[in-house]
């Protein structure tokens, strides 16, 4: 799976994140299976293809910067 390489290896399965998940995860949690039907997002069958333009990654931390660092 080379997509999952732009991430890591290590993002568990769940439906947020495959290319038959439709529409966006309900408040409660759950989101539409183009083959299963309504879900939890955190859920994975075997059907699942990861789709990484779906996955969100986390922020990164933000560095306070002195003018000083910048100075040659």
């Amino acid at each position: 799976m080379a997509s999952a390489r732009l991430f890591g290896n290590k993002i568990p399965p769940a439906c947020k994140y495959c290319e038959n998940a439709r529409g966006k995860i309900t408040k409660d949690g759950m989101t539409l299976c183009a083959k299963k039907g309504v879900v939890p997002a955190d859920y994975a069958c075997r059907l699942y293809i990861y789709d990484p333009i779906k996955r969100i990654p986390k922020k990164l931390a933000r560095q306070d910067f002195d003018p000083t660092d910048f100075e040659l």
